[in-house]
């Protein structure tokens, strides 16, 4: 369907899910910890939903692909809110007898939620003609931006404000965060490119 119904049909899960990112940002954005760290946290987010909306005329993800994004989206939001490490993540700690808050290692494991979109634009505009490469490309491209974003943070926490520069960089004391955050964001990106295997292996090139 053309019309406005069919319009409205096709792009209402998007839709729903933009106007819950508003929601959330409109109610994190009151009185968060640091409002200088909220900006730090909150300007990559909206990036990516700008430029998600920019694409939209031209390319609509599956409503699988926007559902992993929002992910993201939305607990780097509420992390932005809190800073990671002082985000209610009490009860998993307390669950699994974690001595620190590992709420920023979920948000980074579903950083690699993006390989699937990556993946899935490749395959529908015919941009790669090889499987492996269709497969692994994703995965690497998340590694990459996850290496860069570890550098933006450590840049901003040698920058800024000591305490708001320690808020972003939320290591939690752990000299080695930065690369247990990369490999939660691989580990995302190995789980969302084993999900688009079974979504899509019948039509993956030979």
């Amino acid at each position: 369907m053309t019309g406005p119904d069919g319009i409205l049909r096709r792009w209402r899960f998007p839709l729903a899910l933009l106007a819950l990112y508003a929601v959330v940002f409109t109610v994190c954005a009151i009185e968060p910890y640091d409002r200088s760290v909220w900006w730090a946290e909150n300007i990559p987010v909206l990036l990516v939903v700008g430029t998600l909306v920019a694409l939209a005329p031209r390319f609509r993800f599956s409503n699988t692909s926007y559902a992993l994004m929002s992910v993201f989206i939305i607990m780097h939001t509420i992390g932005g809110h809190y800073t990671f490490e002082r985000v209610p993540f009490d009860w998993v700690t307390q669950l699994f007898g974690f001595e620190r808050n590992h709420y920023d290692r979920v948000a980074h494991f579903s950083v690699g939620f993006y390989a699937y979109p990556i993946a899935e634009f490749l395959l529908r505009r015919r941009l790669v003609h090889g499987r492996w490469v269709l497969l692994l490309f994703p995965v690497f491209s998340i590694v990459t931006l996850a290496g860069l974003y570890e550098i933006f943070e450590w840049r901003y926490a040698v920058l800024a404000d000591p305490a708001a520069g320690a808020a972003v960089l939320g290591s939690q004391g752990d000299v080695w965060d930065a690369q247990k955050d990369i490999l939660a964001d691989t580990l995302g990106a190995l789980a969302a490119m084993a999900l688009f295997w079974f979504h899509h292996r019948r039509a993956l090139p030979r």
